[in-house]
């Protein structure tokens, strides 16, 4: 298939008729950038604090100044769906060496410390220590129990 002659002035002829050939008309509305950075939250907003907190029992403290701690949690199984016990370990800032192993400690997240260390140990009250009751039944009246009482 050979052009002639008489074909090329046919496509010189040819010519689009878009608006949007080659810029013609600008599309600012598709890539304009805003004009400022976007402003900063409100004051008055809390700060998220997700994950910034875990608690867990100390399980090394050989370390000078680090303790390892094991956070256990329940997630559930990929195929089965049963919740399934997960253990992860974190070495944790113990910066006055106080905790030893068994201890329950809460790690709080700062800034990393070193390479493994983005946690400080924080000490959790035991659970078995026990609430001293200022005010007892028989110190609000006056009178004693009737559990105490003499039978007649």
């Amino acid at each position: 298939m050979f052009l002639t002659s008489a074909s090329i002035p046919q496509i010189k002829s040819f010519s689009l008729t878009t608006p949007f050939l080659h810029g013609s008309v600008p599309c600012t509305h598709i890539f304009k950038p805003s004009p400022a950075s976007p402003p900063p939250p409100p004051p008055f907003l809390p700060m998220i604090k997700a994950m910034r907190t875990l608690q867990g029992k100390v399980v090394c403290s050989t370390n000078d100044k680090t303790v390892a701690v094991e956070v256990v949690r329940l997630a559930p199984h990929p195929k089965y769906k049963r919740r399934v016990r997960i253990k992860k370990k974190y070495q944790a800032h113990d910066p006055l060496n106080q905790f030893q192993v068994g201890d329950i400690v809460q790690l709080e997240k700062s800034m990393p410390i070193s390479k493994n260390k983005s946690f400080l140990a924080i000490p959790v009250p035991s659970r078995n220590s026990r609430k001293v009751k200022e005010n007892s039944p028989e110190q609000e009246l006056g009178l004693p129990l009737e559990s105490e009482q003499p039978v007649s």
